[in-house]
């Protein structure tokens, strides 16, 4: 509703903000369900044969400290990437991320087609409400329906007060 851009993968909300702002007006990347099942399903060895030579060069100014001084427990899931413990398949979306990225910076300087889809984004963004996010939540997530909130008592005596050592 902000007019910022997504740069995403296809999954949660941004699924349904495609299907309002369409997927040429975001900067998507990443694997399907599928290609994610067949990652996931190959050994931590065969993944580790696979990293991107690329995130190899990032992983090592992490650990250089060229980024800045990264605790111990970074480097630690770093390495079970390297290692090829990559559930969240890190390795195999950051060459799609790469593109995405270039694509967004490409974008960035052509104003008119940079403004062009965050006016789209604006304009397309009305079914994000809280309100309908909120009531979808209750009646299709949590089943529930609305509950009627009780007027106050016109007897001011009759009333509960939430704090009643305050006056």
């Amino acid at each position: 509703m902000n007019g910022s851009l997504i740069i995403g993968t296809m999954d949660g909300a941004n699924v349904e903000i495609a299907e309002e702002v369409e997927k040429h007006n975001m900067f998507i990347f990443g694997a399907d369900v599928n290609e994610v099942n067949r990652y996931r399903g190959l050994d931590d060895n065969a993944r580790k044969n696979r990293l991107d030579g690329r995130l190899k060069n990032v992983f090592k100014a992490i650990y250089d400290n060229r980024v800045g001084n990264m605790n111990d427990e970074i480097k630690g899931y770093i390495s079970r990437i390297e290692n090829g413990n990559d559930f969240y398949g890190i390795n195999l979306d950051f060459d799609s991320y790469i593109k995405a990225q270039e694509r967004a910076d490409q974008t960035y300087r052509d104003q008119a087609e940079w403004n062009r889809m965050a006016i789209t984004g604006i304009a397309k963004s009305g079914k994000f409400s809280s309100d309908r996010t909120i009531q979808e939540y209750c009646s299709q997530i949590w089943k529930i329906g609305p509950n009627r909130i009780p007027n106050p008592a016109s007897d001011p005596n009759k009333r509960v007060r939430s704090f009643p050592n305050l006056t």
